[in-house]
């Protein structure tokens, strides 16, 4: 048997450090056993999904020192390598299962869905699919499919018994199958979803091993029945433990920076970066915390893997980081390491437009675009104080742009200008309050370079970096404080909605 493992990340965001995490597990593996390491972009989330974001993750697992044998760039045997390409072959699947009786058409509408969640939630039981269109006589299905009548496809789970998930890593795991949900499979839309998609991809481009978040151990069930309901050998399944921050929480952008560009634009080597992430759950036979991708796979072991929750902590990343820089690059390739980083050519050329109006002499450039080359600006509250707005309504200028900012598909100082025009109409200010405490914010002064194209060269990554670390200066935002700014603004945009409609 060839081992054949894959990655497969949703294009709908930034590149995720905990994607090049579970890649680098399963690159490992599969090169020290002599096999194939695959690509597949799932995209099957369209209203999300996006080129921009798919170019952002192969740039940035090619930025660490990661590459694939099989994927949408390079092509192979198994393609196509998106999802979104192999619509036919879903149908196809999604149609075996109905007629061996393993799936159902639903006609439920999302109100009734919700009013049963709500019940179960409210009776303490587990919220799941209640099977209402599950007996439907198959006359009355086809009458209502032909009717054109919206509907989903789901799967049929047992009504008793537990599943029972091997894991490369772990003793059996039992899960009852009353703990199950009968999860769709194919959306309204026509377009399948995740589980679906995956096991048929998975078979069909011969994954022998699924390497992946030990999140997705309760969708195991769900994935080893569809293997069964279509008579075909499940992969060998290994759930790599999750990505901590410091206080043992899921890894998550709110509490550390999570997207593999910031670490780039930030000045860490990929060396280092892919060296930690190695380090999140693997540890070399000598216990050595500096070590390169060549020296883990030669003494690559799955059963050297720790389940214990790693800790992303980018104090000790920022160490490992230096150790590399200092013991590593001799003069020259320090040099060159810092024009690739940001003083190059292309880089600098994007400035010129915005500094030139604002320099008489070369020596100007450090205190007119000097900002670009940091990393946090060095602000504090009094910094961020303004004549009109009381401390935290500054903290909810800087939330809300946030969010404006991260719903951009793409970035663009059109759209950036768009975003922060729309963050001032949502809170009812005018435009110059709500940018003041955004060049602060931006650029550690309280005016700089023209804020909507200086946000668009900096980057998605770095930009919202700099507004979360501006919030924190204010004293952070509680979790029920974040509750009740996300809820003000969702009714804010639906009161513009709606304003917009009449």
């Amino acid at each position: 048997m060839t081992v054949r493992t894959r990655i497969a990340p949703s294009p709908t965001g930034d590149p995720h450090v905990g994607t090049a995490y579970v890649a680098l597990f399963n690159y490992c593996f599969a090169k020290v056993n002599g096999g194939q390491f695959v690509l597949r972009i799932e995209d099957t989330d369209q209203a999300r999904s996006t080129r921009e974001s798919e170019d952002a993750i192969l740039a940035a697992l090619r930025w660490v020192g990661l590459e694939w044998d099989e994927g949408p760039d390079v092509g192979g045997p198994h393609g196509p390598y998106r999802q979104s390409e192999r619509s036919a072959l879903y149908r196809e699947h999604a149609q075996i299962l109905i007629d061996r009786g393993h799936a159902f058409r639903c006609f439920c509408t999302a109100e009734r869905l919700a009013e049963v969640r709500k019940a179960q939630i409210a009776a303490k039981a587990t919220p799941r699919y209640d099977g209402r269109c599950l007996g439907l006589d198959p006359d009355e299905v086809a009458r209502r499919v032909a009717a054109g009548e919206t509907h989903v496809v789901r799967m049929k789970i047992p009504s008793e018994g537990t599943c029972v998930v091997r894991d490369r890593l772990r003793d059996p795991i039992h899960i009852d199958y009353a703990q199950v949900d009968m999860q769709v499979l194919v959306k309204s839309d026509g377009l399948p979803t995740y589980h679906l998609a995956n096991v048929v991809d998975d078979h069909h481009m011969g994954i022998t091993h699924v390497m992946r978040g030990e999140e997705w151990i309760s969708s195991a069930p769900k994935h080893l029945l569809l293997y069964g309901y279509f008579g075909w050998d499940a992969p060998e399944l290994c759930h790599l433990p999750l990505l901590r921050n410091p206080d043992k929480s899921k890894l998550s952008k709110r509490k550390n920076p999570t997207s593999i560009l910031y670490y780039q634009r930030m000045g860490f080597l990929p060396e280092a970066l892919l060296n930690y992430l190695g380090r999140m759950a693997w540890s070399m036979p000598d216990e050595s915390e500096k070590f390169d991708l060549t020296q883990m796979l030669e003494h690559f072991d799955l059963d050297r893997i720790s389940l214990g929750g790693p800790v992303f902590d980018v104090d000790k990343l920022t160490w490992l980081n230096g150790r590399y820089i200092r013991e590593d690059l001799d003069d020259d390739a320090f040099v060159d390491r810092v024009v690739q980083w940001q003083l190059n050519r292309e880089a600098l050329a994007a400035l010129i437009p915005l500094v030139r109006p604002r320099i008489s002499k070369w020596s100007d450039l450090v205190d007119v675009a000097g900002f670009f080359l940091q990393g946090m600006p060095t602000i504090t509250p009094d910094d961020l104080a303004h004549k009109r707005l009381e401390p935290a309504e500054v903290q909810r200028v800087l939330v809300w742009t946030q969010w404006q900012l991260e719903a951009l598909p793409a970035w663009q100082a059109e759209g950036v200008e768009a975003a922060l025009r729309g963050a001032a109409g949502l809170l009812e200010m005018k435009l110059r309050d709500s940018l003041a405490p955004l060049f602060v914010a931006i650029s550690g002064q309280k005016s700089s370079t023209p804020l909507f194209d200086t946000i668009a060269i900096l980057g998605r990554d770095l930009s919202l970096a700099r507004l979360r670390h501006a919030v924190e200066v204010l004293g952070g935002v509680s979790k029920k404080q974040l509750g009740r700014y996300k809820k003000a603004y969702d009714q804010a945009r639906r009161a513009q909605a709606a304003e917009a409609q009449s």
